[in-house]
C-alpha cells in the first residue's frame, strides 16, 4: 500500500483532532474535581440555571444540595446544577462618585438629576387672560 501526501496529511488531522479531545477531556475533569473541593456548607454559589444562593446541607448520597437563596426560602436542588463558587469581587461595594463635568452635558447613558434638569429649564409664564374686560371695552367703543 503507498501513502501519497493526500492520506499523510488527513492521518496528521486525526492525530491533532484526538489529541485536543483528549487534552480538553482532562482539562474539564480538572476543572470538575476543583468546584467540587471548593463546594461545601456555606459556600455561595450559582446552578447551571443562574439561580444564586448558599449552601446549608449536602447530602452525598441523594446527590441533593440545600440552597437558601434569600432569608427564609431554602430549596433542594440537584448537586451537579450547582457549577459556579461565586467569590466576591474586591471592588464590590465600592460606589464611584459620578463626575459632573464643567460643560454641563452628560456622558452617553448616563441619567441627570430631576433637580439639576428643573434648575435649567425656563419657567414658562402664561400670559393673563382676561378677555372680559377686553371684550367690553371693545363693546363700549363699538357703540
Amino acid at each position: 500500500m503507498q501513502l501519497d501526501g493526500l492520506t499523510i496529511v488527513m492521518l496528521v488531522v486525526l492525530a491533532v483532532l484526538v489529541i485536543f479531545m483528549f487534552r480538553n477531556s482532562r482539562k474539564r475533569q480538572a476543572q470538575a474535581r476543583e468546584l467540587q473541593s471548593k463546594v461545601a456548607v456555606g459556600a455561595e454559589v450559582m446552578t447551571n440555571f443562574g439561580l444564586y444562593g448558599t449552601i446549608l446541607e449536602m447530602d452525598d448520597e441523594e446527590n441533593q444540595v440545600l440552597l437558601e437563596t434569600t432569608p427564609g426560602t431554602v430549596l433542594k436542588v440537584h448537586r451537579q446544577t450547582v457549577t459556579r463558587v461565586v467569590t466576591p469581587s474586591p471592588l464590590d461595594g465600592i460606589d464611584e462618585p459620578i463626575d459632573h463635568s464643567t460643560d454641563g452635558e452628560p456622558e452617553y447613558g448616563e441619567r441627570i438629576d430631576e433637580s439639576i434638569e428643573a434648575a435649567d429649564k425656563p419657567a414658562i409664564e402664561k400670559p393673563a387672560t382676561d378677555t372680559l374686560s377686553s371684550d367690553k371695552t371693545d363693546k363700549k367703543g363699538d357703540e
